[in-house]
């Protein structure tokens, strides 16, 4: 069967320090920010037994990330920079499904995500002159739900961490604030509101 999904996102970077952050003289702290952003997107449901099924959620995903940076003497507030992604997101995943209750039923979900930002404009705008970002990322995605049947459709509310298995960073040696930071992986928490017929 197939639904739509509805989500809220919130994500960052994880950060890992270059060896250049100690003996840099103009970069004190280097830290990553939350942004928050929304998912719009369909569903293909497979069923696969009688407790699994086999899912894919091709999806537009409208995220930030902000990278915080500070300079060693600088009575300023520290400096932000944001970086907006419009991405097209193709998840696989595999659900496991409890067995029903009142019409209810909880489950787990996980699997892969693969993710290009067709936002290539913005990402040039925003981030050039900081760190330039890589335009596709690969993640792994674990979360849990609860499916909730009605007469005509079933309403599956869904938490759900995703975390990327490679640096999406790019590295250039003539951005100083590329060059404190080794590697940028994407993390990212969704809370996911599914209808499905």
């Amino acid at each position: 069967y197939f639904g739509i999904v509805l989500a809220y996102n919130n994500s960052d970077y994880k950060i890992s320090q270059s060896k250049d952050f100690l003996l840099n003289d103009s970069i004190r702290i280097a830290e990553s920010l939350r942004g928050v952003g929304f998912n719009l997107g369909g569903i293909v449901n497979l069923k696969v037994g009688r407790y699994f099924d086999f899912r894919t959620q091709p999806t537009l995903s409208f995220a930030e990330r902000k990278l915080l940076y500070k300079s060693p003497g600088d009575i300023r507030a520290p400096y932000t920079r944001q970086i907006q992604s419009v991405l097209f997101e193709i998840p696989f995943h595999i659900r496991f499904k409890s067995e029903p209750y009142n019409d209810k039923r909880f489950f787990l979900v996980t699997g892969v995500k693969y993710g290009v930002d067709v936002a290539n404009d913005s990402r040039s705008r925003d981030a050039a002159e900081l760190v330039k970002i890589a335009p596709s990322d690969f993640m792994f995605e674990v979360g849990a739900g609860l499916q909730i049947f009605f007469p005509y459709f079933i309403f599956s509310p869904e938490i759900k961490y995703s975390h990327g298995l490679g640096n999406v960073m790019v590295i250039d040696p003539n951005l100083p604030q590329s060059n404190v930071i080794d590697r940028l992986v994407s993390r990212s928490i969704t809370i996911s509101f599914h209808f499905e017929g």
